[in-house]
């Protein structure tokens, strides 16, 4: 499935001005989890037949031929090229290495991303197998679906195993992705896809963390079991011919205050990744799920200017509980580059991002007068791309500024009848990276 958007004329971002430009406020992408089986055949055959070379070519073709979205991939370790020299798509992940170097997790997208970050687990464990041979872990990456709409997409490989130090290490690995969800991810929309190692039925490993913790939903008990857990074991043939069965390879996503996401669509897609003799590729079944997505009509968000650095922050979670939230106050810092940036909204409410170095600039607005556009310039400090200059610019022809500029700037500028009300973005002493949270006036 190819992703669509349905589109409406707004004014969006572009280096240098503004313009009106095509935005998309709904549209549709495609997901697929697949575990390689990429291990050295001389290590593990992961009851595959065929030559692992081979078989790799095939995947990375079927991967190009089928068009998903958004793959991620596990074990991908010494047969990466095999993969990506038949694969087509435009965004792609290098290796972090073969076996025993790199974790095996990679991404092949249609979409672009504008942070990406490998973690290792803190626990592993060997009592079954050798998961401590190779740095297993999670990887994050902010993708980009379209102008705006952002979905913070983890790729995941859990330990392995049943005996009890497996099932201690795996609820250790789940917990590290759930916690690295609420600070890394907190108000954004989120897709954890991979291979979990886990069941249901494995009670110790607490895959339902994801639920319980992060607010995910489970595209398959969603699509395939009206949201029923299973309590008695149900292992999938491969290839599997039913979606009833559970595999470790799960499809786990929210939405959030811009963008709501919906699964429409689960499936095992093993009799797509065959041989050409009709054997398996992988010892494990592909799952691909279809989402559905729309902009809210109550907040949407600019896209970011600056670098993925420092911690991050979003004003997301505190304005979808404010009706009609309007700004009254702008106050920024800044000098050889952006401090901070802050504003107070009519009913009292404050944010503010950043450090407090420099001087303080501040613009009351009058009832009626709105925050509509602001220009951003980044530059380079610390071998770190920051923000080092902000104009803020009113629905009156007012502004306010502080900063340094620089060559390399951008104007964001709200819908027409939209205003600037939040922030989001990652800051540290400095604005790192800055995006604009819009609300109807």
């Amino acid at each position: 499935m190819l992703s669509h958007s349905v589109f409406s004329v707004v004014p969006i971002a572009i280096f240098g001005g503004t313009k009106l430009a095509v935005a998309a406020t709904s549209g549709s992408f495609s997901i697929l989890s697949m575990n390689v089986a990429g291990l050295p055949s001389i290590l593990q055959t992961n009851d595959v037949p065929g030559d692992k070379a081979t078989n790799a070519g095939t995947i990375g073709s079927d991967f190009a031929k089928y068009g998903y979205d958004v793959i991620n991939v596990q074990e991908d370790f010494n047969y990466h090229a095999y993969i990506y020299a038949t694969d087509n798509h435009t965004y792609r992940t290098a290796t972090s290495g073969g076996a025993g170097i790199g974790s095996g997790l990679n991404t092949l997208a249609n979409f672009d991303w504008i942070d990406y970050t490998r973690i290792g687990w803190d626990d592993c464990s060997d009592a079954s197998g050798d998961d401590c041979l190779t740095p297993k872990g999670f990887t994050f990456m902010r993708t980009v679906v379209d102008s705006g709409v952002y979905i913070d997409m983890y790729d995941i490989h859990a330990d392995a195993g049943t005996e009890a130090g497996d099932e201690t290490a795996r609820n250790s690995n789940l917990a590290q992705v759930a916690a690295y969800i609420d600070t890394w991810s907190a108000g954004n929309a989120v897709l954890v896809f991979g291979d979990t190692n886990s069941r249901y039925t494995r009670t110790e490993d607490n895959i339902g963390i994801f639920a319980s913790q992060n607010g995910l939903t489970d595209a398959w008990l969603q699509l395939e079991r009206g949201g029923v857990v299973p309590t008695v074991e149900s292992l999938c043939d491969n290839p599997s011919t039913t979606n009833d069965c559970e595999t470790v390879d799960k499809v786990f996503y929210r939405g959030n205050a811009i963008v709501q996401l919906s699964a429409t669509y689960f499936n095992y897609e093993s009799s797509k990744f065959v041989q050409a003799d009709g054997d398996i590729l992988s010892d494990h079944n592909p799952i691909t799920v279809d989402f559905d997505w729309k902009l809210s009509t109550t907040l949407r968000q600019s896209d970011f200017w600056g670098g993925p650095h420092g911690d991050w922050f979003s004003d997301l979670t505190t304005l979808s509980t404010r009706a009609s939230p309007k700004a009254s106050v702008l106050t920024f810092r800044g000098g050889a580059r952006l401090d901070s940036v802050g504003l107070t909204l009519a009913d009292g409410t404050s944010f503010v991002h950043g450090g407090t170095g420099g001087t303080q600039v501040q613009l009351s607005l009058a009832a009626s007068e709105y925050w509509t556009s602001a220009v951003l310039c980044q530059g380079t400090k610390d071998s770190h791309t920051r923000n080092f200059y902000i104009k803020a610019m009113t629905s009156t022809g007012r502004t306010l500024t502080t900063g340094t500029t620089t060559n390399d700037c951008a104007t964001f500028t709200a819908p027409s009848g939209w205003q600037i009300v939040g922030f989001l973005g990652q800051d540290g002493d400095e604005m790192d990276q800055l995006g604009f949270i819009f609300a109807p006036q």
